[in-house]
């Protein structure tokens, strides 16, 4: 009987321990495997309180005031200063006007007005011509006519070349005339543009015929001999 109790507890013994052992290797036992790890959510300080600084009441520097005081011009501009249709015209009283014959072309010779003055002036349309007295007025080349009208500053020039006579003698009336009248003209076609010039000839004079035209006023003098 003591025999038969003896085995019954030895094999209660053998179970229980079975069990134990089987409940640590499943992850289900008790044993202390450490403290757990904090979380990254949980591992912001909580100690941390907001700043007690007072925000900086410093102004920015200001802006360094321009160093030009100068004020814009309330002075009205000149009329003949910004508007060439303002200028005075140009005439015998504001020019000097020279008149040479040239080779090259044949029978022709250049007209030369130059400003003599102290503002620009326009030197408009054509030079009007007379030799002598004569009593009839040279029409101009019209292929000569500019672009725009020829304006002079002080000490510029403008040139008219002349046609004196027919290359081939086809022209009439022939003659030599000794003193050239240069008349000029104003804002319109054979208007009066005022005082006119009475360049001086060569001593001989210069011959001319019906065929005498002038081109009009020209800002080079190789404009002015090209027709």
């Amino acid at each position: 009987m003591r025999t038969v109790r003896h085995h019954l507890l030895a094999a209660a013994g053998l179970t229980l321990a079975t069990l134990a052992l089987t409940a640590c290797n499943d992850g289900t036992g008790t044993t202390d495997e450490g403290a757990a790890k904090p979380t990254a959510s949980t591992t912001a300080s909580t100690t941390d309180k907001p700043s007690t600084d007072k925000p900086s009441t410093e102004k920015p520097a200001a802006t360094p005031a321009s160093n030009n005081t100068t004020k814009p011009s309330t002075a009205a501009p000149s009329a003949k200063e910004e508007d060439p249709a303002a200028y005075a015209f140009c005439n015998g009283s504001n020019t000097t006007t020279t008149a040479q014959p040239v080779s090259r072309p044949l029978n022709h010779m250049l007209l030369t007005v130059k400003n003599t003055g102290s503002k620009p002036c326009n030197l408009t349309y054509y030079p009007v011509l007379r030799f002598d007295g004569m009593q009839w007025a040279p029409r101009p080349v019209e292929a000569s006519h500019p672009q725009a009208v020829v304006t002079l500053n002080p000490g510029e020039s403008g040139y008219a070349g002349v046609l004196l006579s027919a290359a081939d003698g086809s022209g009439d009336g022939g003659t030599t005339g000794k003193k050239l009248t240069v008349m000029f003209q104003a804002g319109t076609p054979n208007s009066d543009g005022g005082a006119s010039a009475i360049p001086a000839l060569p001593a001989k004079g210069v011959y001319y015929d019906s065929t005498l035209t002038p081109t009009y006023w020209q800002t080079t003098a190789d404009d002015a001999l090209s027709y």
